[in-house]
Formats: C-alpha cells, sequence, structure tokens
C-alpha cells in the first residue's frame, strides 16, 4: 500500500494548512486503540497521586508533572477526568507502535521535507462525553519555538479514536492561517494568554469543523490556528496527536531520540 499523500493531497496541505485521510484505521485497531487509552488514563490518574507527582495551578486549572509527563485535567471545579497526557507514546505499546506506522511515517516525510524523521511529542487528547472542555484558538508554534530551531518542521498528525462532529467538540482549522507566520497572542491577564492567538490578527469565518468518522487522520500544519468546542454530546471525543521532525533531534519534554521507521 502506498501511503504517501498524493500530489493534489500535497497541494491542499500547502493551500489550507491541512489534509484529511478519512476512515484509514480499522473497527479492530480502533478497538484496541481506545483500550490504550483507557489504560493510559488510568496509569496517568495513579501517577498523578504518587509521592513524585508536582500539582500546580494555571489559570485556576490543575496541571500534574510526573516526571517528563504533564497531565492537564479539565477546567471545571475540582474535575477529577483528565484531559490531556503528553507525552503518551511510552504509556502503553499501541501508542508506541503508532509512531512507527508507515500511515503517518510515510506522509510525515513529505511534509518534514527529510527522508528520516523522528518523534517530537505525542499527546492524549480525552474529551470526556458532556464534560471535555473547549481549547482557545492557538498556533502550535509559540509553544515550541524555544525548544527547537524549525518550527515549521514540525507538522502534525491526529488520529481520531471516535466519530468527530461539532456537537462532541471536533478539531476546528483555521483555513490558510499557517500562512500568516507565528501570530500575536492574547494580552488578557491570564497566565497563559500569551499561548492563545489573538482573534483580531485571523478570521473567525474562514474556520472548518473537522466532522471525521473514527479512525480518520488529519495532518496539519504547526503554524495553523485552531481548537476546539466543548464536548456537550454524550459521546466522547478522543484522539491522539503525534508531531514529527527531522530525524536525529531529540524529543519535546524527555530529550531522547525516537526515530521513526517503517
Amino acid at each position: 500500500m502506498n501511503c504517501e499523500l498524493s500530489v493534489q493531497e500535497l497541494a491542499e496541505y500547502r493551500t489550507n494548512g491541512f489534509v484529511v485521510r478519512r476512515s484509514v484505521f480499522q473497527r479492530r485497531e480502533l478497538g484496541a486503540l481506545r483500550s490504550a487509552a483507557d489504560i493510559a488514563v488510568a496509569t496517568a490518574q495513579q501517577l498523578s497521586r504518587s509521592v513524585a507527582a508536582k500539582q500546580y495551578l494555571l489559570d485556576g486549572h490543575r496541571f500534574v508533572d510526573i516526571g517528563h509527563v504533564t497531565v492537564q485535567f479539565e477546567h471545571h471545579e475540582q474535575a477529577r477526568q483528565i484531559r490531556v497526557i503528553e507525552p503518551v507514546h511510552h504509556l502503553h505499546k499501541e501508542f508506541e507502535a503508532l509512531v512507527d506506522d508507515k500511515r503517518l511515517v510515510m506522509p510525515m516525510r513529505q511534509l518534514v521535507r527529510s527522508d528520516e524523521v523522528g518523534l517530537w511529542t505525542a499527546k492524549l487528547n480525552v474529551k470526556s462525553a458532556q464534560c471535555g472542555s473547549s481549547f482557545g484558538w492557538h498556533q502550535d508554534a509559540p509553544y515550541w519555538v524555544h525548544d527547537h530551531d524549525q518550527v515549521e518542521r514540525l507538522p502534525n498528525v491526529m488520529l481520531n479514536f471516535d466519530d468527530s462532529s461539532t456537537d462532541n467538540g471536533c478539531l476546528h482549522l483555521i483555513r490558510g492561517t499557517h500562512k500568516l507566520g507565528m501570530l500575536p497572542g492574547c494580552n488578557d491577564g491570564r497566565q497563559l494568554a500569551g499561548f492563545y492567538t489573538d482573534p483580531k490578527y485571523f478570521d473567525e469565518s474562514d474556520q472548518v469543523a473537522v466532522e471525521v468518522p473514527a479512525g480518520s487522520l488529519v495532518f496539519f500544519d504547526p503554524l495553523i490556528v485552531h481548537g476546539s468546542p466543548a464536548n456537550t454530546s454524550n459521546r466522547p471525543r478522543r484522539g491522539i496527536i503525534l508531531t514529527y521532525q527531522p530525524a536525529q533531534r531529540p524529543t519535546l519534554k524527555k530529550g531522547d531520540v525516537r526515530n521513526a521507521g517503517c
């Protein structure tokens, strides 16, 4: 199977800042990945209660660092549900294997513009039913610019474990904003304000709701403005986002080298 992006897909990515491949992963694979997500969440919950865990609040929201892993909790008062785990690939063999999957690696070689690629980071997003909070508009590059000298070569791919729609908080992208460079952040007094993109620098009417069936892949540029609404449905919206880079370079948090083969 040729997993490389076609000429048309590459042109779409360059024009819009993203490209979607629908229903790439099959039901059996998704079942294993959902189980892996459950195990990773349970593991992160246990580690968050350990003596080694360092808990803190940012903008009133709970974060926990356990070694090189950061766990974010939901934004509701005294919330116990996990929102994000990063990095997550080492918490289950299914995620570790996913780093090397040719359906991700071969397109990423094209987008990174490198014959060999490695992992930069892997993040599990857990949008729990009825309580999964929103993600504000942001670009990824401002988070990474102090740790990487080629942030434009850090493309993302999101694998949706569940059917994704607006009501369960699917990914939203602002078409074409990857061409605007690194945009100014907000300045409204929040601790993390600078990491959220100031909305006066882009047009929200250009947003695209990425409503896709489970198993779909979304490749998107590190400079595209993106976010997601809250999950108001009775269905979860889980997914993993893997970010790749040229090979032989250290990962974001752990600092080890994790080259990706296929």
